[in-house]
């Protein structure tokens, strides 16, 4: 390998591809995406698994007309713990990674790509996205995320709120609704869900990106250490789940609306009934504060991993 491929190769940046020489740009690309993919598939199956008993209490308060508080969330999971065992409390994660591990698969590498192209497009190639594109490449992988897998996100609803007699496994969940419900039901909630996943995804991979930027011009250092990305992915989490919150709650709503007695109507129309029975904050934000708590551990754990991978696998492709 000659001096100008070799300077080609190591011209890494954190947050952005390699420059590499035409002729093995193409081999590089695919291996890239494999990267991304198994990263990603990682980073978010890892991420939910730890907050899983969490997310499902979340989901309880969010589908119901209970009242959220610390003691209340306490209760329920000390509760579903007695009732029907430890395991429980991880109730629908299986079809949490179902969904979790392609839509994170997905959405990580789609952020690459579309980091990639619009970098291309701005002329920002090998370089730091400006705030703009960085806000729409998360935008843009977060919907595609999203509008792939969004049917088994309802399935994982679906198990989270209901008793294990109801839906014996994931399968169970499909069929039951596609018989009683129709397979419309499997997209139930969609459109409040690409509405919520815009802000949220936008703005995580931009808090994120831009920390991880400015950290790199405040402290001199290419990469941060692992506990720093823990913070960074932390604040991340926490700016994008409380920016799309209230519709969070809305499309569990729909989504849940053929077991829980809620009446199947639009986004307005369930964000109205919300407002009028429970209040704004007390029924768009109900459980906002649980989501404090859980969202960035789990987005920490997110971006770390799928950070460490990249790097772990391009030492190994080196």
């Amino acid at each position: 390998m000659g001096n100008g491929v070799k300077e080609g190769v190591v011209r890494l940046r954190e947050d952005a591809e390699p420059i590499l020489p035409a002729h093995v740009s193409s081999k590089t690309d695919h291996r890239q995406v494999l990267s991304s993919l198994l990263s990603g598939a990682l980073a978010g199956a890892l991420a939910k698994t730890a907050v899983a008993p969490l997310d499902r209490t979340k989901i309880i308060f969010q589908v119901s007309s209970k009242r959220f508080s610390a003691k209340e969330a306490f209760r329920v999971l000390y509760f579903t713990y007695l009732n029907e065992g430890f395991l429980s409390l991880w109730r629908g994660n299986s079809a949490t990674m179902v969904r979790v591990v392609p839509y994170a698969a997905i959405q990580f590498s789609a952020h690459e790509e579309y980091k990639r192209l619009l970098g291309s497009y701005y002329g920002f190639r090998g370089e730091a996205l400006p705030p703009w594109p960085r806000l729409l490449a998360g935008a843009l992988a977060g919907t595609t995320a999203a509008s792939l897998t969004y049917p088994l996100d309802l399935v994982r609803a679906r198990m989270a709120v209901t008793p294990k007699e109801m839906y014996s496994n994931i399968f169970h969940v499909f069929i039951r609704i596609s018989r009683e419900e129709g397979l419309k039901t499997l997209y139930h909630g969609f459109i409040p869900t690409v509405l919520g996943v815009i802000p949220y995804a936008g703005l995580s991979f931009f808090t994120y990106e831009t920390l991880k930027s400015l950290h790199r011009e405040y402290s001199g250092r290419l990469q941060p250490y692992p506990f720093e990305r823990m913070i960074f992915g932390a604040c991340a989490g926490l700016i994008g789940q409380s920016a799309s919150y209230p519709l969070d709650v809305v499309r569990r709503r729909m989504q849940t609306a053929g077991v829980t007695g809620h009446q199947r109507t639009s986004i307005t129309r369930t964000m109205h009934t919300i407002m009028r029975e429970e209040g704004v904050v007390r029924g768009l934000y109900k459980g906002l504060s649980m989501n404090w708590l859980k969202g960035p551990i789990a987005v920490g754990i997110s971006f770390t991993t799928f950070d460490l991978m990249q790097i772990l696998l391009r030492h190994l492709q080196s």
